[in-house]
């Protein structure tokens, strides 16, 4: 499917409205908005996919983050880490499901048939409920601390050569 590799290949950023419309109409996009675009584009194109949006909660180090992110996201995390909330997808292909990650655009691209590593560390799955942006609210209201966050999000725009260079070793 193209449509993976079209989403996969936007940079990394928060569109004005934090929405699948707003990603698309700005071409730039956080976990959320790419992962909101492409599930609407599945259900309505090829619905026998059953695209779920999933959330994981998990925490991240400055350690974790200078491995998966680079040097500038990791500076914004403090020295006892931070907790996140982060959106993917699972599709299902033969019956068995696929994990779908295209948040950075400097991540391994999907090969049409496995899964993709999920851009964040381990944690705990949340599957998505009829209104996901809802969902991932609550969870981050549960578990995140805005001051800490935010300037980690805003860290992670721009990233895109770090993560590159981060996952080809």
């Amino acid at each position: 499917m193209d449509v993976v590799a079209a989403v996969h290949s936007m940079p990394y950023g928060r569109p004005a409205e934090r929405s699948a419309r707003g990603a698309l109409a700005e071409w730039r996009g956080t976990c959320s908005t790419k992962h909101a675009l492409l599930a609407a584009v599945l259900a309505e194109r090829w619905p026998h996919v059953e695209p779920q949006l999933v959330h994981r909660v998990y925490r991240c180090t400055p350690r974790d983050a200078a491995r998966s992110f680079g040097a500038r996201a990791a500076a914004a995390v403090p020295e006892e880490g931070l907790w996140d909330v982060h959106r993917y997808l699972t599709i299902r292909l033969g019956g068995e499901p696929v994990v779908i990650d295209v948040t950075f655009a400097g991540h391994r691209g999907w090969d049409g048939a496995g899964s993709m590593p999920v851009a964040c560390g381990p944690g705990t799955d949340h599957t998505a409920g009829p209104d996901p942006d809802a969902d991932k609210r609550a969870l981050e209201q549960a578990h995140c601390d805005p001051g800490v966050r935010e300037p980690f999000i805003a860290a992670l725009a721009g990233t895109e050569a770090a993560c590159d260079e981060a996952h080809r070793h």
